[in-house]
């Protein structure tokens, strides 16, 4: 317990100082603590320390957690959501990042029909051009006017859909020996953001999920609003391949 909490306060001061040195107030990032492969009881020690925003990738796992912790918990999918899952999906999670086709947009709305407030929602992009990366295609879309239009269509379309609220975009940069590598990914996700922003000014594009263990400092100086973490505080010894 007290490592664990060592290692929150830990998270907590880099992130302030990231957005120190990119001159951000850090109360405009978000610290949501991935919890998948982690006990009930190792997720209620972290609450008890403070955090109230936890993140899963799998809605299986998610079932058996949600349930038996505290209700004021934010739970956030941040993993890939099969649409043949989506209605377990809707009644667990408080805000989805990983939304990555118009089909399961199209699901996610259909299923939250009748819901009180619209389900939040967040875009997965792929701005690193990685194959085994989820997300829509936007590596390069500042250069390439047929891949910026398909986004735009998509975000057109998923914008529209009643049921859901647009937030912003989500993204995984890829797995590097020096953080700074990542900079770009991170610079081309808030640049994409910025222009879907203009191209569907009534929505709402505010945050920016990414940044995890490895890299979370260079996101925030990026613009991050969510960062995923979840080796830094759990077990910050482990090698970086261990993604959170």
């Amino acid at each position: 317990m007290i490592a664990l909490e060592a290692n929150v306060h830990s998270v907590r001061e880099r992130m302030a100082a990231a957005s120190r040195r990119a001159r951000r107030d850090p109360a405009e990032t978000m610290l949501v603590v991935v919890t998948k492969n982690r006990t009930l009881a190792t997720i209620q020690a972290v609450y008890d320390l403070g955090l109230r925003h936890f993140g899963e990738n799998r809605v299986e796992e998610a079932e058996t957690k949600v349930p038996g912790l505290p209700a004021d918990i934010t739970w956030h999918m941040i993993g890939h959501i099969q649409s043949r899952k989506a209605g377990r999906a809707v009644p667990l999670f408080d805000i989805i990042h990983s939304v990555d086709s118009v089909k399961l947009a199209r699901s996610l709305d259909r299923l939250c029909t009748g819901r009180a407030e619209p389900l939040p929602l967040l875009l997965e992009c792929n701005v690193s051009g990685e194959v085994s990366k989820y997300g829509f295609e936007a590596h390069r879309w500042a250069d390439d006017p047929e891949q910026w239009a398909s986004l735009q269509a998509a975000a057109g379309e998923m914008v529209a859909l009643p049921n859901l609220s647009m937030r912003g975009l989500m993204t995984m940069a890829p797995i590097v020996a020096d953080p700074e590598q990542a900079r770009p990914v991170f610079s081309r996700l808030r640049r994409l953001r910025d222009a879907l922003a203009a191209a569907f000014p009534l929505a709402d594009w505010h945050h920016l999920s990414m940044g995890m263990s490895d890299d979370f400092e260079v996101a925030i100086e990026e613009g991050a609003t969510y960062v995923r973490v979840g080796r830094a505080i759990f077990d910050p010894g482990s090698p970086s391949w261990r993604k959170d």
